[in-house]
């Protein structure tokens, strides 16, 4: 069983940055597609940005295209989330995902396992 936890969420002022991390541990992170969702109250948990295994795929949101990295260290089993120029919009519960079936699904429905969620609050 892969167990998911993240960290590095916070409240922070719009224009700011935050880094979160998502440790894996109990199964083969290395061929593992990557994913990082939000969810803000009230709507449905979206893809922020996703990861190939090797990281030579990415994808990202257009409402984070430019703002935010996802990065991945397969040797200490751990992706990143780097989020640049944050705005009010961006406040949510940020969740790391593991797909493995080595796409690059954009769908939560998609992933097979799931962190336990850290809340990101950007004050305007």
């Amino acid at each position: 069983q892969v167990q998911l936890v993240e960290s590095g969420g916070g409240l922070v002022q719009a224009g700011g940055s935050l880094r979160l991390s998502c440790a894996a541990s109990g199964g083969s992170f290395r061929w593992y597609t990557m994913g990082w969702f939000r969810q803000a109250p009230g709507k449905e948990r979206d893809i922020v940005a996703a990861i190939s295994w090797s990281s030579s795929s990415t994808y990202y949101a257009d409402s984070v295209k430019g703002r935010f990295t996802i990065s991945r260290d397969n040797f200490n089993n751990t992706v990143y989330l780097q989020m640049n120029s944050l705005k009010p919009e961006d406040t949510a519960v940020y969740y790391c995902a593991a797909n493995r079936a080595g796409t690059l699904p954009r769908s939560s429905g998609a992933y097979d396992y799931w962190g336990q969620g850290t809340q990101v609050t950007v004050s305007s």
